[in-house]
């Protein structure tokens, strides 16, 4: 991989990590088509390229710390406050400790789902990193669900209500995002205004896991690629630059799509992955995007 082409990833995840249009279908559709043109870069379902992948969704979560550091900075204050006096002395938190403590262990459940469902299903998810044609299915049902989204009847739930299930139901749509073409973003915070939370605290929830969740699934890559032998495909140096792109360019997006999130507009970005969907369709039947054929969809999964 070259720098140019590491910018131009970086500059892709910074943008479409926030806009809920599925920010690893466009980061593996773009290293489809350079393959196309002739690049050098491992093929997209290869383990240093899903490793790379991985470290530029790193760098937005860094855009995330940025535009989130004061909600951040209070949430940390108060769950290392709030677990100091219930261990110095239990049952004496104030309620915002409380609230923050319960956030996090509904955090960690969230998370654990996660990992019940993605981590079996590790090698089927990856497999379709090399079917373009199947992006293109995955991108419709990411379109219907930011189509709901908008239509739904206003949603009640406060931060203090989520519960068990809430946390279960949107670690459920975190597993299942791990499949190309459906966004992270899009399907949490739908699942989360399914179970009726507000769009602000399902917005915000969505985010909070995120950040253990892709530290998580990196640091796992990274032990697949190192046992199974760097060939050097991705340099370090390939890595450094798409995280730090995509960490600039994802400040800006960040704070753009919250604007359009509260003000339910996430209609208008399903439009778009529809027509992607489409695209992706045209492009294979055409010959621009072909299967890179390295894994076989078919057959079963050990």
């Amino acid at each position: 991989m070259t720098l140019f082409e590491a910018i131009i990833l970086g500059i892709i995840q910074g943008i479409f990590m926030f806009f809920p249009v599925s920010s690893t279908s466009h980061l593996v559709l773009t290293q489809h088509w350079l393959i196309q043109q002739g690049s050098g870069m491992p093929s997209p379902e290869s383990a240093e390229m899903i490793l790379f992948d991985l470290v530029v969704h790193l760098g937005t979560l860094v855009s995330m710390a940025v535009v989130f550091r004061k909600s951040l900075g209070h949430f940390l204050s108060r769950l290392f406050s709030g677990a100091q006096v219930r261990f110095q002395r239990p049952g004496k938190a104030g309620a915002r400790e409380r609230l923050t403590l319960k956030l996090a262990f509904m955090g960690i459940l969230a998370v654990g789902v996660t990992g019940a469902v993605g981590f079996p299903l590790k090698d089927l998810f990856e497999s379709v990193f090399a079917r373009p044609i199947f992006i293109a299915g995955t991108l419709t049902v990411t379109g219907i669900l930011l189509y709901w989204t908008d239509i739904l009847p206003r949603r009640t739930r406060r931060l203090s209500d989520i519960g068990p299930g809430s946390a279960a139901i949107v670690g459920l749509a975190q597993g299942l995002s791990l499949l190309p073409g459906l966004s992270r973003s899009g399907t949490t915070i739908a699942f989360g205004l399914f179970a009726g939370m507000k769009r602000r605290w399902a917005a915000e929830f969505s985010f909070f896991i995120a950040f253990p969740t892709i530290m998580g699934a990196s640091l796992l890559q990274a032990i697949e690629v190192w046992q199974l032998g760097w060939t050097g495909g991705v340099g370090l140096t390939a890595m450094a630059v798409g995280f730090g792109v995509a960490a600039v360019v994802g400040i800006g997006a960040l704070t753009v799509v919250l604007k359009l999130l509260y003000r339910a507009r996430f209609r208008f970005f399903s439009y778009y992955v529809w027509a992607l969907a489409v695209f992706v369709l045209v492009g294979h039947s055409q010959g621009w995007l072909v299967d890179t054929g390295l894994v076989e969809i078919d057959s079963p999964v050990p």
